[in-house]
């Protein structure tokens, strides 16, 4: 923990680069009437709140600073260009410092003392990456590259496909063929995608003798992924939480809590409920060429923490804002709330939970081994319904898959305002077995 003088230079720390975020970059200039001695606080509380389509507008001059051009930059190496996953908005061009992903990684897998001790006995330890492709900030693409290409320094990348409950059986040998060459010492996984893989590892009876660790990334890990992981690899699972744009912005400690990586960004949360559970809003510090100052990242947290003291804080994320219903009573209901019915619940890989008209909801699922786990489905619509409180009972349906999103991710719960908004395309998203 640091002290109060080390917490107190750090806050001056950030003063100073947000000051000049407001002073150089076009698209915060509106606030820098506030001064050259403006606090963190005093600056963010000028400017108004930003969001996907902010970064879009006018991208890259919005971000350019005086005598800056895209094409200078890229020509020096300075930047890369990136884009956003489009999970809660359509994409969007980022431009990246060199290095910077790296880099801001490193910092926020240092705040678990546990990962840190491992990645420091082990200098160069192979990574295994497992998410969609098209979600892979290193390595996109929409068909197979060789594993030679899928390598770069110390990490291999075995996604193969972003329907990966619709892998076969020569597709998972593949993956797990190429991860025994690699032999790795922790995965960086897709919950979704890793808890597949981790199930084919299971079933030809495989274990990784160096693995030390697995972190969770990219998107929501309920509480069904981290017991299969656990149970598989029988290694700790730690997440960690960011999106491209923004960095890693909380990494999960020893001690099972979100801290965050204050060297990557100031945090705040808004329009909080009486639980503390409110909008995260993201003011980065460490990409120079493209700070994100009052960004609406569009997920949901719960800040747990004396008020007014931020850098004590640790949070507990509760999924996309976007993706949470409401209870017959107007309770606003988190994917992490629906998620929490599932604890202690076994047989079940992954699941959805489809509001298919007001108050009427469809819970799909995929069992391991496709048995029928009634029993435990059964225990959990029984608690979804004590949460959620809807005007009918909750049917049930057993799928042999379900289906992500356009970016590779995939959503728990559909509000019935996002389905009929255009979002939802069907609203079962799976393969019923036949009853």
């Amino acid at each position: 923990m640091k002290n109060n003088e080390e917490q107190s230079a750090a806050r001056k720390d950030r003063d100073a680069i947000l000051r000049e975020y407001v002073r150089d970059v076009p698209l915060y200039r509106s606030a820098a009437q506030t001064g050259d001695k403006a606090t963190a606080a005093e600056l963010l509380a000028a400017l108004p709140f930003i969001n996907k389509q902010d970064i879009k507008r006018g991208f890259p001059k919005n971000f350019l600073r005086a005598g800056q051009t895209l094409d200078e930059l890229v020509a020096r190496k300075a930047v890369e260009i990136e884009h956003t996953a489009g999970t809660t908005d359509d994409r969007a061009d980022l431009l990246l410092e060199r290095g910077w992903w790296a880099r801001q990684e490193s910092w926020a897998l240092s705040l678990n003392s546990y990962v840190a001790k491992v990645l420091a006995e082990n200098p160069g330890a192979h990574r295994v990456t497992i998410s969609s492709p098209a979600c892979n900030g290193d390595i996109t693409y929409n068909g197979t590259p060789s594993a030679k290409r899928r390598t770069l320094g110390n990490t291999r990348v075995l996604s193969l496909s972003r329907f990966p409950f619709l892998l076969g059986i020569d597709d998972l040998d593949q993956m797990l063929e190429e991860a025994l060459a690699w032999d790795p010492v922790f995965l960086d996984t897709d919950p979704v995608y890793a808890t597949v893989f981790a199930l084919h590892c299971e079933f030809r009876k495989v274990k990784f003798a160096r693995l030390r660790f697995i972190f969770t990334s990219y998107e929501y890990t309920s509480v069904l992924h981290k017991r299969i992981l656990e149970r598989v690899f029988n290694v700790p699972v730690y997440n960690l939480y960011g999106s491209t744009e923004t960095g890693h912005l909380l990494m999960e400690d020893g001690a099972g809590q979100m801290v965050a990586s204050r060297d990557v960004a100031y945090l705040d949360v808004i329009n909080e409920d009486d639980r503390r559970v409110g909008e995260l809003v993201v003011s980065t510090l460490s990409n120079d060429y493209m700070p994100l100052l009052n960004y609406r990242i569009g997920d949901l947290v719960e800040r747990r923490s004396t008020a007014g003291e931020p850098d004590g804080a640790s949070y507990v994320l509760h999924g996309r804002a976007p993706d949470a219903l409401r209870s017959t009573d107007g309770r606003r209901v988190t994917t992490r709330d629906v998620d929490q019915c599932f604890i202690g619940c076994e047989g079940l890989v992954h699941y959805r939970l489809n509001e298919i008209s007001t108050g009427k909801f469809l819970l799909s699922y995929i069992s391991e081994g496709g048995g029928q786990a009634m029993a435990s489905v059964s225990a959990v619509v029984e608690k979804l319904e004590q949460l959620i409180k809807p005007s009918t009972r909750i049917e049930m349906q057993r799928v042999k898959f379900l289906l992500p999103e356009g970016s590779g991710k995939f959503v728990f719960n559909y509000p019935f305002a996002q389905a009929i908004s255009g979002h939802v395309n069907e609203p079962a998203r799976g393969a019923p077995f036949s009853r």
